[in-house]
């Protein structure tokens, strides 16, 4: 799990981003982005982190941080020494497989608090007026994300928490799977009902699932499995969300996912991101000429993999003018990279994207 840099004001406007994020007050480990103090990344980069960021140091050197900020618990997560990233620690414990209960896997999920609603109205009104669309995430409906299944801001996570485990039951023990989504499915409609009540259409995009479907040189399951352990429920909150709000649907899938994008299309989204252009199958000229007219691509730009951290400047340049050359013509193309800037890419290649993407942005797109 990556932790990603908040972009300030002034450093947007420098670099023409055009979107903001809206998300809940809390994040991935349980606690709010406030109270922020200094850290330092193994590298020596001195950074702010929120107040309850709690880390130990492990007798090898990496690093542990704690659900809540809670250190008189068990850790969830564990940065490697000399390391960028958090992985989850295995915290699966015993499974009576005769005697599931698929509550266990909804113990994250519950009704949005009338604070977090005030957070959300507050927030999405000051946002607002930065007169930037308004890219919101406000959780629930990533149904199997294998990054929320270990449920890291969780004490004592019950039910099926294992990466291993939870993947197995898409075979073994999908009716399972299907208890938990159903369940899953009605918070998530009440909660986003109250949800837009508090920040109407000044949302442009709701983030609706980052559950991965694609490795790089294939999909991850067949359509098949993905019609019937996923799409009813994409489909409901998609439905939702276009009969009630004005939100533009999102999800993200990594990885080589085209034989999967009309289901998604199916499905009723709106935006497909990344967009990984390395992944097989995923060159975005035919991508373009296949789906252009059904499904915007938010993402492929720039290769996250190859190009913008190993290329030189010039090469990110000319991929940048030639994926908006491809994939702009009639709309339906926002410019993102592939995927995060990772640790370590040049800045000035950071900065010949973007200045890139200024000398080429302009419609209309031949």
């Amino acid at each position: 799990f990556q932790m990603l840099g908040e972009i300030a004001p002034d450093l947007q406007d420098a670099l023409g981003v055009d979107v903001v994020g809206l998300g809940l007050s809390d994040n991935m480990f349980g606690f709010e982005n406030s109270g922020w103090k200094p850290w330092i990344l193994f590298d020596g980069t001195p950074v702010l982190v929120p107040g309850r960021f709690n880390t130990e140091q492990e007798p090898d050197g990496s690093v542990v941080q704690f659900p809540r900020g809670d250190e008189s618990g068990e850790p969830s997560v564990k940065m490697p020494r000399d390391g960028f990233y958090f992985d989850s620690l295995d915290r699966q414990g015993p499974i009576d497989w005769e005697d599931l209960d698929p509550e266990d896997n909804l113990e994250e999920f519950g009704s949005v608090t009338e604070e977090e609603l005030r957070y959300l109205e507050n927030e999405s009104r000051r946002l607002y007026e930065t007169d930037k669309a308004i890219f919101a995430n406000f959780g629930g409906t990533s149904f199997g994300d294998i990054a929320l299944v270990p449920g890291m801001q969780l004490g004592d996570p019950r039910g099926i928490r294992g990466v291993k485990e939870w993947y197995m039951c898409s075979v073994r023990r999908p009716d399972y799977m299907l208890r938990v989504y159903e369940r899953q499915l009605e918070i998530a409609l009440e909660n986003l009902e109250k949800i837009h009540g508090a920040v109407g259409d000044r949302v442009s995009v709701a983030f609706i699932t980052g559950t991965d479907f694609g490795g790089q040189t294939r999909p991850l399951m067949s359509n098949a499995s993905y019609a019937k352990l996923y799409k009813p429920f994409h489909r409901r909150v998609n439905d939702w969300v276009h009969e009630n709000t004005g939100w533009k649907t999102f999800i993200h899938s990594c990885g080589s996912v085209e034989p999967l994008i009309e289901s998604f299309i199916e499905a009723g989204f709106d935006i497909l991101n990344p967009v990984q252009t390395t992944a097989a199958n995923m060159d975005p000229t035919a991508l373009k000429a296949k789906y252009g007219e059904k499904i915007t691509f938010w993402g492929g730009g720039v290769d996250t993999q190859g190009t913008l951290p190993f290329g030189n400047p010039e090469e990110v340049r000319r991929q940048v003018a030639e994926r908006i050359r491809v994939l702009s013509p009639g709309g339906g193309f926002v410019f993102n990279t592939v995927h995060n800037v990772q640790p370590r890419v040049p800045v000035e290649n950071v900065l010949a994207m973007y200045e890139s993407v200024r000398e080429h942005r302009s419609y209309p797109q031949g």
